[in-house]
This record gives structure tokens, sequence and C-alpha cells, in this order.
């Protein structure tokens, strides 16, 4: 099982591996990008994840064999300053469902992902677009933080669906990818939470 798992990995994350390849994390050595991977998410998790970087072609790897079902990136964005996530399998596969475009994630139970080093969210008149490719989309730097990727409403929880001084917002709200952003360092975080 969980070799299938790392070989879905691998799958999903292909066009990741290629973009990252080309800018953020390009130069690097590989003990820079595992380094870089693990900074995502506390100690605690990072050092038991599996690490998974590109090669030479872009398609990602297992550098690392992990032991706790967590799986961590180098970079996700390709932005000149690497982006690097952490995440349980199910956050895995929402993010598979996402970077391959998928109509809804697949993942069937919520997942979570840590990403320490903050990442990057495109706008468009203050409200954030899934495509950077959106007309007249502007990025934006994002905080470190954490997120619950399960379908969650704006409506019903009445957590912002734009980011603020509240530090929570829900992102892609009324897409089948919202989610819940948490503006808060995950090294922050107690070892149980």
């Amino acid at each position: 099982m969980k070799r299938t798992f790392a070989v879905a990995v691998i799958v999903a994350f292909t066009a990741v591996g290629a973009y990252a390849a080309e800018k953020g994390i390009k130069g690097m050595s590989q003990e820079d990008m595992i380094k870089t991977a693990r900074s995502a998410a506390p100690a605690h998790i990072s050092s038991s994840a599996s690490v998974m970087l590109p090669g030479p072609d872009g398609k990602l790897t297992e550098a690392v064999k992990g032991t706790n079902g967590f799986t961590c990136v180098p970079d996700i964005d390709g932005q000149e300053r690497p982006d690097p996530i952490c995440g349980d399998k199910a956050a895995m596969e929402w993010l598979n469902s996402a970077m391959n475009k998928a109509e809804r994630p697949s993942n069937t139970v919520p997942g979570i992902a840590y990403m320490g080093q903050g990442g990057w969210h495109w706008e468009v008149d203050g409200k954030i677009v899934m495509d950077p490719a959106t007309p007249g989309a502007k990025r934006l730097k994002e905080p470190p933080h954490w997120m619950i990727l399960w379908p969650i409403s704006s409506a019903e929880t009445m957590i912002p669906e734009r980011h603020s001084n509240f530090g929570t917002y829900v992102m892609f709200e009324g897409t089948p990818y919202s989610h819940l952003m948490i503006y808060q360092d995950p090294n922050d975080l107690p070892e149980k939470h």
C-alpha cells in the first residue's frame, strides 16, 4: 500500500517537478532540496516524512523513504523562491487532483498540509483565483501556514473567504477545492494538534 502511494505521488507531481526544476530550486544540491522540502512542516513530522525531488527530467522521485505517511516536496509553484509543502496521504491526493485539473479532489477524508515557508496565490480584484493565467491575476506571497484540505463553506462556518488580519480564511470558496487556510507558522504548533 505504501509503495502504491509513493508511485501515485510521483505521477501526481510530475508537472510540479518540471515546473519547480526550472525556477525556484534550480541549481540546488540534493541535500539542499531535501532540507528545503523538510522546512515545510514541523521537524517532528518532516523528519520522518518521505521526500520527493525532481530529477533532471523534472519527474519527482522518492529521495527519502518516510515512515509516517507524510510526503514533502521542495517547491510547488516554481517561483523565484521555493514554496515547499509537506502533507499527509489525503493532502497529496487533493494536490494531485488540483495539479491534474480534476473536476474535484479525490481525497475521501480531510487532508492536512504544511507550508512553513509560505506560498503564493493569485488574485483578481481581491478575489483569489485558482488559475494564475486568469486575466488580470496578480501574484501575492503568503506567510507560513497550514491547511485543512476538505470542502468548507465560508457561509456555513462564518470564516471569511478572503485573507485578513483574522489569519484564517476559506480559499477557493464556492469550488470543490475550497479549503481552510490557517496563517500560523507550522513550527509554532505543539507536537500534538
